[in-house]
């Protein structure tokens, strides 16, 4: 049996959320269905499941095979085996919307276990072969160029900076027109990558289009896998994130889950590179603890 993305319940429901921009309206019932009552849907035929959610058959059918199931047959097994789960106790019932007047500890409880189920969701989604094809056109590449406004700028930056550090060159873009400007020079043999939750920041999308135009490998880091920077990238790894709460932006959730995959891109070049990346990064730490010494004199 298929299982479903990531850990029980929770991991179905963000694969829902990741996917719901791309889906109809009637089809995002369905998904919401199974995501919320997957024990409930799993007793249900097609047909219960069409007349329960206003669809029809085709729409059910449809809205599981983008959930990543051949079928319906393959979908119900997965609820059914959730299910189960669930009913074993297995898959903790955990409210994790932040109130205005919780108290920190709570605070603190209800981030952790969001942080988590975010990352196991990502891993649990993350495609293993975009992501080996990306970490060998990264460490063969003449110059990466990475793109990123606002919380991904931040991503950015933590990118191009572990890069720098193992003898890589690397530049981070947040300027929208130096972006432009400096996509124009990338060709073949050089690495675009473009970082954006939502995949429609124009400001992202426009230095990757270019960059693809001149030929660079592109790749596109982002939590909706048919959004609009999909057009141009090469390579797509898809990240997850939570539900937006009014003291839970998206931006904090799609944070955690672009840095697990900027971790796991640095740490498969590092291994790539292994001969250059270690007296590399020793260098580093070497002129850092110099620094360190010098001015505590």
């Amino acid at each position: 049996m298929k299982e479903i993305f990531g850990s029980p319940g929770g991991s179905l429901a963000a694969k829902v959320r990741t996917l719901a921009p791309s889906m109809t309206r009637s089809m995002q019932r369905v998904a919401e269905a199974v995501a919320g009552d997957p024990a409930g849907c799993a007793a249900l035929t097609v047909t219960g499941l069409a007349e329960l959610t206003g669809t029809s058959e085709a729409t059910v059918v449809r809205t599981a095979r983008l959930l990543g199931y051949p079928g319906y047959r393959d979908l119900r097994l997965a609820l059914a085996g959730l299910a189960a789960q669930q009913q074993s106790g297995r898959a903790p019932a955990i409210t994790t919307d932040i109130a205005v007047d919780d108290p920190i500890a709570d605070v603190v409880t209800k981030l952790a276990y969001e942080e988590q189920q975010t990352l196991a969701d990502t891993a649990a989604g993350l495609d293993t072969v975009q992501l080996g094809a990306a970490v060998t056109a990264l460490a063969a590449a003449r110059r990466t160029d990475v793109y990123g406004i606002g919380a991904s700028g931040l991503v950015a930056q933590d990118l191009t900076q572990k890069l720098l550090r193992i003898g890589l060159i690397a530049h981070a873009h947040s300027d929208p027109h130096l972006a432009v400007t400096n996509a124009v020079q990338l060709r073949s043999g050089d690495v675009a990558l473009a970082i954006t939750h939502s995949g429609s920041t124009g400001d992202v999308i426009e230095p990757l289009r270019v960059a693809f135009e001149r030929g660079a490998t592109t790749v596109a880091i982002t939590g909706r896998p048919n959004s609009p920077v999909t057009q141009y990238a090469d390579l797509v790894l898809t990240t997850s994130t939570s539900r937006e709460t009014e003291l839970r932006p998206a931006a904090m959730s799609s944070r955690t889950s672009q840095l697990l995959v900027v971790d796991c891109l640095f740490v498969g070049v590092a291994q790539r590179t292994y001969e250059t990346a270690a007296p590399a990064l020793a260098a580093s730490y070497e002129a850092l603890a110099h620094r360190h010494r010098s001015g505590s004199r």
